[in-house]
């Protein structure tokens, strides 16, 4: 069991939730006020994507991710910013003409998913870890062995650390292949992501096996998607790990009751009290993540 839990909030991602709830924070304002509460409330990292303000749709604009980086911080909040690097690899196929790409395709290679990594420099930076069949219909997440070789390096170039999503067993055994490559420093930090259709289930069982797959002096999170979200907090910890809630991930505090990433929060620190364990401070946790202390 972990003793000293590491909560990530992830704000907002970048699915189809806006519509389906009044909270998900779509400006940069919205989405550094959310960051605020999240830190508030018990995060210690705070996993940011950006949205476009009018319309609400995923975005890669570096533009937007200054602002929420420079809003977050000029308010003082002692947190540990997470921006993600995933975006970029969705890729929507005609099944009757596979190299006919569709509307809501935004491929690009593993370099240009970084422009506002390289910009802003944060805590962190997520390298997702291979390739997947994203959902039902003809949704792929592509991040090839290339791809992700070519990212890996130049994030190592920049001084930020990766968190490395992994969305199944070969994902995880290509970023250990990765760290024996020497393009991931220690202590590396692994985000292990279940129940998102086609990957890895949220299955205890699954998720025993992963955690012993990883790599010696690994630090690791897990999360789950929807009502599986808080049942998966407790989980993780009891296998040694941190953990991730959101509204990237889930909408509810209950059934039927909408939450607010706060509330998610709040709830994730109840059940490591609960379960006997404490919640990590951002200095604890950048001492853990092998990261600077607060400049």
């Amino acid at each position: 069991m972990n003793e000293e839990v590491i909560i990530t909030c992830a704000l907002t991602g970048a699915g189809d939730t806006v519509g389906r709830s009044p909270h998900v924070p779509v400006t940069p304002r919205q989405i550094a006020a959310s960051a605020v509460e999240a830190a508030e409330a018990g995060a210690a990292v705070v996993h940011v994507h950006v949205r476009d303000p009018e319309s609400g749709a995923p975005s890669r604009d570096p533009r937007l991710y200054a602002e929420v980086v420079e809003r977050i911080r000029e308010t003082g909040t002692d947190v540990i910013i997470n921006l993600t690097a995933g975006m970029g690899g969705d890729l929507v196929i005609d099944p009757e003409q596979p190299l006919r790409q569709l509307p809501g395709t935004d491929l690009v290679s593993g370099l240009d998913r970084l422009p506002h990594v390289e910009q802003l420099l944060p805590d962190i930076c997520t390298l997702d870890c291979g390739s997947l069949n994203f959902g039902d219909g003809s949704n792929l997440y592509v991040s090839t062995p290339d791809m992700l070789r070519a990212g890996a390096k130049r994030i190592q170039e920049l001084g930020v650390r990766p968190e490395l999503e992994v969305f199944d067993t070969g994902q995880l055994w290509f970023a250990k292949q990765l760290h024996a490559e020497g393009l991931l420093d220690d202590p590396t930090v692994f985000q292990l992501c279940m129940g998102i259709p086609w990957g890895a289930p949220a299955d205890a069982g699954v998720l025993a096996s992963m955690v012993n797959m990883l790599p010696a002096g690994a630090q690791w999170a897990s999360f789950a998607l929807g009502r599986m979200q808080m049942p998966w907090v407790a989980q993780a910890i009891l296998l040694g790990g941190n953990v991730r809630v959101g509204l990237e991930d889930n909408l509810y505090l209950s059934k039927g009751v909408k939450a607010t990433n706060g509330q998610l929060v709040e709830r994730a620190v109840s059940i490591t009290e609960l379960l006997g364990a404490r919640v990590a401070t951002p200095d604890q946790a950048r001492a853990r993540l092998g990261l600077a202390p607060r400049a």
